[in-house]
């Protein structure tokens, strides 16, 4: 199963780093897709969300291919692979086969870590200081 998981967030930081970087180099180049798809996706680069998305793909691939804040990456990732997925349900039903992929990997990934991930699921959360209380100071013995 380690391995497994190590195949699969490889394979998954490979992706997404290559492409988040495909975004500011355009090594891959790519036509606009026709219709409201690609109307959608002129709004998001002129409305400049896609230099953040791909900055973000690009960041999440370098940790996920380091092996460092994997949750931390997995947990920056969800709403990428949501809107990817939502895309290709809305736009281009025929071609969403990567989209389904990389939730797939996603959601995969999502499990194997789910023991750090649990935490966040808590319904109420202590914060680490709280704001009225007033701080212990260690005394001179």
């Amino acid at each position: 199963m380690r391995l497994a998981v190590t195949i699969v967030r490889v394979l998954l930081g490979v992706m997404l780093f290559v492409f988040g970087l495909n975004g500011f180099l355009g090594f891959l180049p790519q036509p606009p897709p026709p219709g409201d798809g690609g109307a959608f996706l002129g709004a998001l680069v002129s409305g400049n969300v896609m230099p953040v998305v791909k900055a973000f793909e690009t960041l999440i691939g370098m940790l996920l291919l380091a092996g460092r804040f994997v949750p931390l990456a997995l947990v920056m990732l969800v709403p990428i692979v949501v809107s990817i997925v939502l895309y290709h349900l809305t736009f281009d039903p025929a071609g969403g086969a990567p989209g389904y992929v990389l939730a797939a990997m996603t959601a995969f990934l999502l499990w194997a870590y789910r023991r750090p991930l649990l935490p966040l699921l808590h319904a109420t959360a202590e914060p680490l200081v709280s704001e009225g209380a007033p701080r212990s100071v260690p005394q001179p013995v």
